[in-house]
Formats: structure tokens, C-alpha cells, sequence
């Protein structure tokens, strides 16, 4: 038989048992609470990563649902417009933008800004011309500083792959020839309708000169997508204060517009 130690200290079963179970709670209070602040965390984190990359999904989505466009400007100070620039998407909406006078006969300026659509024979060519010209991603000027200046051109592309542009006086490439060509014929056109609204409003008497120099220029190929000013042409047909030989002229220049793109 073992001796006793009579010193000896005897912990009951129940504080034992006591013991361990305050040991265990205090575990298992300690540590769900960290369990559940580290998970609260991971979620937070999920989330903020979830939404980042959907707004970088959206944001792609729309970059590359944006059109494409094409940008042609002209500065040639001295010149009427002196600046001008036509901006085209491939969905055929474009734009102008021009600085020059308010009237043949008159040196005060004004900026002018209208909004058109592109026929669709003009929209497609003009983005197989930027094409075959590979974006305008290289240089096109011809490099020959003997040829007269005719103005400082840039033609610009940008889409969801591609910002490109070059500048140049003069270019030997077909493709860049035929789009300074159509670019500067639409202007011609545009400047058109913005000197008709002009004397349409102030100076009507004006109007029969103006419109026997567009229908000589129209019946010359010398101007593209007529139908970009019917507007003002229809609205000058309308206006019965406006003699007949000049709401006849306005009627002609309308019908020659009406198959899309004249001119060149």
C-alpha cells in the first residue's frame, strides 16, 4: 500500500472538472469572436475586390463600345474659314467646327459649331481610306518644302485600340489625297449653309449671289454631301419674302443633294 502524504494538497473532482470547463470557454469565448472579425474582414475584402473589377469591366465595356473617330483640321490663317475642323464617328454623326468670317463682304469673325450625319457612302469611305492610310499611324507629309503652303492639316483616328494622328501640307498617298478631298469638300459645303443662315437672317438680298456660286460648285463636283445644310436650303424654299428665282435655286440644290453624296 502507498503511503499518504498528509501535506499533500487533494483538488476535488468537481473544481478539476471546474477547471477544465472554464478553460474550454474561455478558448471558445476567445476565439470565436476573432473568428468572426477575420471572416467580417475577408467578406469586406471580397466585396471591394468584386466591385473594383466590375467597374473595370463596365468601364472596358464602354471604352470599347465607344465609336471611332476620325478628325480632319485645317489652320491656314489669312483664309476664310481660317480654322476648321469636321470629326466623324463611325456610326456616320459628325461635326464642325469652324473660326471665320460672318460674311463674304464683312471682316468681323465668329465661331461656328453644327452637328450633321454623314451619308453613309461618305462614312464608309472615309474609314477604307483611313484604313489603306494605316490609321494615320506613320508619316504621311510628303516632305517637300518647295511646294506651296496650303494650310497646316492633322488627320486623327481614335477608338478603343488605336489614337494615332499625323500632320502634313502635302501628301503623296493616294488614300490621305482622297480624304483631304472629301474633307475639304464637305467644309465647302457646311461654310455654304453657314453664310445662307446668315443672310437668311440679315441680309436676304444677299441670298441670290451666294446660292448661284454653290449650284455652279455643286454642278462641279466641287462640294460633298449636300444634304448636310438641307435645312437652311428648305427653309430659304419656304420663306415666301424670299423672291421665286432664288426659292427655285434652293429646290435645285435640295433635289441635287437627295441621292446622298455629290461632288467629289
Amino acid at each position: 500500500m502507498y503511503a499518504v502524504d498528509q501535506n499533500a494538497l487533494v483538488i476535488p473532482s468537481e473544481a478539476r472538472d471546474l477547471g477544465v470547463c472554464s478553460q474550454w470557454q474561455y478558448r471558445s469565448c476567445g476565439q470565436r469572436p476573432r473568428s468572426l472579425a477575420s471572416l467580417g474582414m475577408t467578406v469586406r475584402v471580397f466585396v471591394r475586390l468584386l466591385l473594383g473589377c466590375l467597374s473595370l469591366l463596365f468601364s472596358a465595356l464602354a471604352f470599347a463600345a465607344a465609336p471611332a473617330t476620325i478628325t480632319f483640321s485645317l489652320d491656314f490663317p489669312g483664309s476664310d474659314p481660317e480654322h476648321y475642323s469636321i470629326s466623324v464617328q463611325s456610326d456616320g454623326r459628325a461635326r464642325y467646327d469652324c473660326s471665320g468670317r460672318i460674311s463674304r463682304d464683312s471682316d468681323d469673325t465668329e465661331t461656328y459649331q453644327t452637328e450633321f450625319t454623314l451619308s453613309d457612302a461618305s462614312r464608309t469611305r472615309i474609314f477604307d481610306l483611313a484604313a489603306q492610310a494605316h490609321y494615320f499611324s506613320g508619316k504621311i507629309d510628303s516632305g517637300n518644302k518647295k511646294l506651296a503652303f496650303t494650310g497646316a492639316k492633322k488627320l486623327t483616328y481614335k477608338d478603343g485600340q488605336r489614337d494615332s494622328a499625323a500632320e502634313y501640307n502635302f501628301s503623296q498617298l493616294p488614300a490621305i489625297q482622297q480624304l483631304t478631298t472629301l474633307f475639304q469638300g464637305v467644309a465647302a459645303t457646311l461654310e455654304f449653309g453657314r453664310r445662307l443662315a446668315h443672310y437668311h437672317r440679315y441680309q436676304k438680298l444677299a441670298l441670290d449671289d451666294e446660292l448661284k456660286r454653290m449650284e455652279l460648285e455643286a454642278r462641279a463636283g466641287e462640294l460633298s454631301e449636300v444634304q448636310a445644310v438641307r435645312s437652311i436650303l428648305q427653309e430659304i424654299h419656304d420663306d415666301s419674302s424670299v423672291i421665286n428665282v432664288v426659292r427655285a435655286r434652293a429646290q435645285r440644290i435640295m433635289d441635287m443633294g437627295n441621292g446622298g453624296p455629290s461632288g467629289r
